[in-house]
C-alpha cells in the first residue's frame, strides 16, 4: 500500500513540474536577471554584476516550491567575450533540485550599434528525493509495508547539463533564444514500476525573449517585454510584461503569465549600483482554490565599468 502511495506522489510531483515547465527555475522578474535564461547575455555589459532571487510560491500550500538563485557575470576587459555562472536551489516537498553552471559568451558587432552574442552554459544538475520525509496514512498507528527508492530512503542523481543561446541587441531593443537541458539525462527516481518514462527525464526547454525600450521624455521610459517558454509535452507559456521607469531610479509594472498568474512588480535603483526588486503573483490558474499568491525578491549589485569602448546596453 505504501508503495502505491509513494509512486503516486512522485508521479504527481514529476508531472506537475512537467506540465508547468518547471524543471527549470522560474522567476517573475526574469527581465532583471535574464542572464540565467540565456548565457549569451553574459558578455553584453561593460561591468560585472551579481544578482540574487528568492521566490516563495503559492502561499498556503504545504511544501510549496521555494527557489533561490545567485548569478555573477561580466565581460573580458579588452576582448569581445564574457564569463559568469549561477547556482540555484529549488525545494518542493521531498524533492530538491540543485544546479551549478559556468558560462562563456562571444560578442560581435553586426552593423551600427546592432550586436550579436553567442553563449553556452556547462554544469551539473542534481536531483534528490528524501523519501523519509513523506508521510503516509492518516495516523501514526497505520501499518504499511516499507518501500525503497533505488538503494534506500534517499535518492540522489547527479548529471551533466548544458545550454546554448544567441542574443541580438541594441541600445533600444533585444531578442534572444536559448535551449536548456540539452543532454536530456534520465533522473529515474523509481525502479521497476510503471511510471511514464517521459516524467523521468530532463526535458529540453526553449526560451525566446524580446523587448523594446521607449523613451517617453527626460523622466520616463517604458519597456515592454515578452518571454515564451516551451517544452515537449507541456503547453506553451508566455509572460507579457510592461514596466515604467522614472529617471532610471524607480520602476513599476505588470506581468501576465498565461494560464498561471498576474503579477505586480516594483523596484528601486540606488546610485546606479544597487537594484532592489519585489513582485507579487496573483494566481489565476485552478490552483487558486487551494493556494494564495507568490512572493519574489531580487537584489542586484553592479560593479565599476571595466570594459573598454562604448556600451550599447543600459541598466535594466
Amino acid at each position: 500500500m505504501k508503495k502505491i502511495y509513494l509512486i503516486s506522489a512522485l508521479t504527481l510531483a514529476l508531472a506537475t513540474m512537467s506540465l508547468q515547465a518547471q524543471q527549470l527555475p522560474h522567476f517573475t522578474q526574469y527581465m532583471f536577471n535574464d542572464y540565467v535564461l540565456n548565457p549569451a547575455i553574459g558578455g553584453t555589459h561593460e561591468y560585472y554584476q551579481v544578482k540574487t532571487n528568492y521566490r516563495y510560491q503559492w502561499f498556503g500550500i504545504k511544501d510549496a516550491p521555494r527557489t533561490y538563485m545567485l548569478s555573477a557575470y561580466g565581460p573580458h576587459k579588452s576582448m569581445p567575450m564574457g564569463y559568469g555562472g549561477y547556482i540555484f536551489s529549488d525545494v518542493t516537498g521531498p524533492i530538491h533540485r540543485l544546479g551549478a553552471y559556468g558560462s562563456y559568451a562571444y560578442n560581435l558587432r553586426l552593423t551600427g550599434d546592432i550586436r550579436l552574442s553567442m553563449g553556452m552554459f556547462l554544469g551539473f544538475y542534481q536531483y534528490k528525493i528524501d523519501v523519509s520525509s513523506i508521510k503516509f496514512g492518516s495516523n501514526d498507528n497505520d501499518q504499511m509495508d516499507p518501500v525503497e527508492i533505488n538503494n534506500g530512503d534517499k535518492y540522489n542523481k547527479l548529471v551533466p547539463d548544458a545550454t546554448l543561446g544567441v542574443y541580438l541587441y541594441t541600445s533600444q531593443y533585444f531578442a534572444g533564444i536559448s535551449a536548456h537541458q540539452l543532454f536530456g539525462n534520465k533522473i529515474e527516481p523509481v525502479d521497476s514500476v510503471n511510471v511514464d518514462q517521459t516524467l523521468q527525464r530532463l526535458k529540453r526547454h526553449y526560451y525566446i525573449i524580446g523587448g523594446y525600450k521607449y523613451n517617453i521624455n527626460r523622466d520616463f521610459d517604458i519597456e515592454p517585454s515578452v518571454l515564451f517558454k516551451g517544452t515537449y509535452g507541456a503547453p506553451l507559456q508566455m509572460d507579457i510584461n510592461a514596466k515604467v521607469i522614472w529617471q532610471k531610479i524607480v520602476w513599476a509594472g505588470l506581468t501576465f503569465r498565461t494560464n498561471d498568474a498576474i503579477a505586480v512588480i516594483a523596484g528601486y535603483n540606488y546610485n546606479d549600483m544597487i537594484n532592489i526588486g519585489v513582485s507579487y503573483d496573483i494566481t489565476i490558474s485552478p490552483i487558486r482554490k487551494y493556494a494564495g499568491g507568490t512572493f519574489e525578491v531580487l537584489i542586484g549589485i553592479k560593479f565599476n565599468k571595466i570594459k573598454q569602448g562604448k556600451s550599447t546596453r543600459r541598466l535594466r
